[in-house]
């Protein structure tokens, strides 16, 4: 079973992409929503106990925890711990379930691929990407979403030419839906041929 990782920068269009593999009949497994369905209940215990506040009727509430994390690297890398372990206990349980089906090749939609040292963990690597105005416009265009947020988020990331430059293929996402969708038809042939 080929394993793909699929990563971008934030507003880059990754989930749309992750839509695309699925489409193709590719399983998807989705570290994002992981750590949501983590957070609606299974960890939210351990959260509350480590940051007190920041569950409300046994849910993480998002905006509340992210006002306890702001500007703590500490307390940032305390939920890591307590975050990353189940959501790889998810992801390993998706691997030995898609393998038991027989699929021929799975996508790992991890957002931080890169910046994780993951990249070494699959089998190829492709990068979402747009370009930087068409980033900053869809990202400013999400509810909350301030310049400051948006620069503080970058700034976790890897620059989005240093992930190209070390992709086995790249999706360009800012032209639309179209063209990312034949992006990744030509990947899949490339794959298997």
């Amino acid at each position: 079973m080929i394993v793909i990782g699929l990563t971008g920068s934030i507003g880059m269009g990754k989930t749309a992409t992750a839509d695309l593999f699925r489409q193709a009949g590719l399983p998807v497994f989705d570290a994002d929503a992981a750590v949501h369905a983590l957070y609606n209940g299974p960890l939210a215990t351990e959260i509350e106990t480590t940051f007190p506040g920041t569950t409300v009727e046994g849910r993480v509430d998002r905006a509340k925890l992210a006002a306890r994390l702001s500007g703590d690297v500490d307390a940032f890398r305390r939920l890591e711990a307590i975050v990353h372990p189940a959501v790889r206990q998810a992801e390993t349980d998706f691997l030995e379930k898609a393998r038991a089906a027989g699929a021929p090749a799975v996508v790992l939609d991890v957002p931080l691929l890169f910046e994780t040292g993951r990249h070494h963990e699959v089998d190829k690597v492709v990068v979402v990407s747009a370009p930087a105005e068409a980033q900053r416009a869809r990202v400013l265009a999400r509810p909350g979403m301030t310049t400051e947020k948006f620069e503080a988020l970058l700034a976790r990331q890897m620059p989005d030419a240093e992930k190209r430059a070390r992709a086995d293929f790249v999706v360009p996402t800012g032209e639309g839906l179209g063209p990312a969708r034949d992006a990744v038809a030509v990947f899949l042939r490339q794959l298997f041929g």
